[in-house]
């Protein structure tokens, strides 16, 4: 077969030129004129990307003809001969290249990325500027435009912080893996014994020293044990637990829960066991007091069972001991117990490498500034080292232990407080020793120009936005509030009911009273949502939602939250009422005016109140009226509002049992669209 023509080509495939032409192309040829000549090779390659074959052509024919002389034979049987559609011509698709993966360094610049893609620095300012950004060659990116330079030029970028980047680099080198002590954190109820239990095993009188004899901050203490060594962080409750956890530092390998035995299980401790679960840290029950005469550590047993905990003595998997925090009854055993489950969990570190790890706790110390208790996880850490900590470059001055004596280094697991930041860092910061402090202050520059340029935090969970999710099944986890433990149970079964194959509820946390800052730290450290029914949360712990970007829905009644989540579950929800916060006003005195009502003398605590608004009266923490303001006087003269700080009288419309002490919410209802 001779040479042939393009249009010729065109003409026999029975496709358009320009079919033909983006075919040629792919195999590299440029086409100048459709009269150029292409050997018959390409011409074959052009027949089976269209699907042209010749050769099928007479087989068809060869059938018909059987088809028919079958008809001519039998004509009594009459048959309809099924005419096979014709096979649609596939058009050639070029193949579309899949996104070029590269992994970057927090702050890259655009010479890095060039010297990685091998594309030139001018094309990607080029093409910044196309989109209105003003960059220069050695200027750190963020994500946006790194995702905007990826679109462009069909690149997939993975930013690696300046920790995760040191990180890579000494899993190169040949590492001395060794066992480090296990990091224990004591978690209960007030008054159960945490930090005697603490103080009998330190053997020195922390709680006599302590205000009313309650941990009042984070301390972090080593124990030795039989030649090995036990870190305990004595902590006030379980809300700096969370905090940290919910910073994304996981300070803790083993919870012990204090329980005593004479008391039982009480709100805090549930509460301890619901964050204990949710970080996915093994537990060790110590129950406590157990030298009491009234000490019943089976019902302790009992109690926990109820709430998931079952210890190996009821056949499950949680060790359980009973000890003594005053006599030191079992507190051997105890200790045995945390170092044989800290060998189970094969806790492993290098002290070779470069000192990290995360901050326990922060202050501003008058004489020496600002101090850090700091827990190493990994590595060794000196005098004189320099390290980066957030958006701060600083040198380690000097190292004390948790007894106030002067160090010269400290390894896996010591718990020390460094001295060398000019400013106090936040608690679960992470920690890093560097060797280049130059590219440490690059760094942490880039780190607070972002920090500068964020105004919001990005929003952790919402119901909508979970159950707006496209994978199945969509998990969403809850924390339920209530006035009474038959509301908790009633919300629990009616989420219970709402579940499907497609929804999936879980139950982090549930308790009576109005929700409380441990509530929204444990939501925003697990992307939970809290529904609060029949119980108003206090104006700081909605703030606090607020600045945690937690989804926190208070409901009255029952129906409410039944409808709004069946409405989200089948993507029917009508515009949402949205509360706007206008002020809370204090009643200082009553006044019974005949044809009028009770008076209330108010003063505004803060915000303002406003007339014809709607109020809500709460008192000791429930609401116990819902209605509108019904007139707003100020020295005997009606007004429109009353600002924070000055006195006014208030009536509610159609309510008069108003009682010294009582708080009037004012508020107004907006209606937005759902996102």
């Amino acid at each position: 077969m001779e040479k042939i023509r393009v249009y010729e080509v065109a003409k026999k495939l029975e496709k358009s030129i320009a079919e033909v032409r983006e075919a040629l192309s792919s195999f590299g040829i440029t086409v100048k004129s459709n009269l150029q000549q292409i050997d018959p090779e390409v011409y074959s390659k052009l027949e089976e990307i269209f699907g042209f074959k010749k050769e099928e052509a007479p087989p068809a024919k060869i059938e018909e003809r059987k088809v028919k002389k079958a008809e001519k034979i039998s004509p009594e049987v009459p048959e309809k001969r099924e005419i096979a559609p014709k096979v649609p011509v596939k058009k050639f698709e070029k193949p579309i290249p899949e996104k070029k993966r590269i992994a970057v360094r927090e702050g890259v610049t655009i010479k890095e990325i060039s010297e990685k893609t091998e594309i030139k620095a001018k094309d990607i300012i080029q093409k910044l500027l196309m989109r209105g950004f003003m960059v220069t060659v050695n200027q750190p990116l963020d994500k946006n435009i790194l995702d905007l330079i990826g679109k462009e030029f069909n690149l997939e970028f993975t930013p690696i912080s300046f920790e995760e980047e040191l990180a890579l680099e000494e899993g190169k080198r040949p590492e001395k893996l060794i066992a480090r002590p296990p990091v224990v954190t004591i978690m209960g109820h007030v008054d159960h014994g945490k930090t005697t239990l603490l103080d009998y095993i330190r053997k020195t009188k922390v709680a006599e020293s302590e205000v009313g004899g309650i941990t009042q901050h984070i301390g972090a203490y080593r124990v030795k044990v039989k030649d090995r060594f036990i870190t305990f962080l004595d902590t006030p409750g379980h809300e700096a637990f969370t905090r940290m956890r919910a910073r994304g530092a996981k300070a803790t390998d083993i919870v012990i829960l204090v329980v005593a035995a004479d008391d039982g299980v009480m709100p805090q401790t549930l509460e301890a066991i619901d964050h204990a679960k949710a970080a996915d840290v093994p537990i060790i029950v110590a129950i406590n007091k157990i030298d009491k005469p009234t000490a019943n550590s089976e019902r302790v047993k009992q109690q926990l069972s109820q709430h998931g905990i079952v210890v190996e003595d009821w056949g499950g998997d949680v060790v359980s001991v009973e000890v003594s925090a005053k006599t030191g009854q079992g507190v051997d055993e105890l200790l045995e117990m945390i170092l044989l489950v800290g060998d189970l969990l094969d806790l492993k570190a290098n002290p070779d490498v470069s000192a990290k790890g995360v901050i326990l706790e922060s202050k501003l110390d008058p004489k020496r500034g600002p101090l850090a208790t700091f827990l190493i996880q990994n590595g060794t850490l000196r005098e004189g080292d320099h390290f980066l900590c957030g958006t701060e470059v600083g040198k380690v001055r000097a190292i004390f232990n948790e007894f106030g004596a002067r160090m010269t280094s400290a390894s896996l697991s010591t718990p020390v407080v460094v001295m060398g930041f000019e400013k106090v860092p936040p608690v679960g910061e992470t920690f890093t020793v560097v060797k280049d402090v130059e590219r440490a202050r690059q760094i942490a520059q880039f780190r607070l120009e972002k920090s500068k340029s964020v105004t919001v935090r990005p929003k952790k969970v919402s119901l909508e936005d979970l159950l707006s999710k496209t994978e199945e099944p969509k998990e969403v986890n809850v924390i339920i509030k209530g006035d009474v433990q038959g509301t908790v149970e009633v919300v629990e079964e009616l989420l219970k009911r709402l579940e499907s194959e497609k929804v999936k509820i879980n139950i982090i946390h549930k308790a009576e009273g109005p929700p409380s800052e441990s509530d929204i730290l444990l939501a925003s450290a697990s992307d939970s949502i809290i529904i609060a029914m029949n119980v108003k949360p206090l104006r700081k712990i909605v703030e606090l939602a607020e600045s945690e970007n937690v989804d926190l829905r208070v409901y009255n009644v029952i129906f409410e939250l039944n409808e709004d989540i069946k409405r989200i579950i089948e993507g029917l929800l009508k515009p949402e009422k949205k509360e706007i916060y206008l002020g809370t006003a204090e009643v200082k005195q009553i006044f019974k005016i005949a044809k009028v009502g009770t008076v209330a003398g108010c003063l505004v605590k803060d915000g303002k109140v406003k007339k014809d608004s709607k109020a809500r009266l709460i008192r000791n923490g429930k609401v116990v009226y819902e209605g509108r303001i019904g007139s707003l006087k100020r020295f005997k003269e009606d007004v429109n509002e009353v600002k924070s700080g000055l006195e006014c009288g208030v009536s509610i419309e159609q309510f008069n049992d108003i009682k010294t002490g009582d708080l009037i919410e004012c508020y107004t209802i907006e209606e937005e669209k759902t996102k």
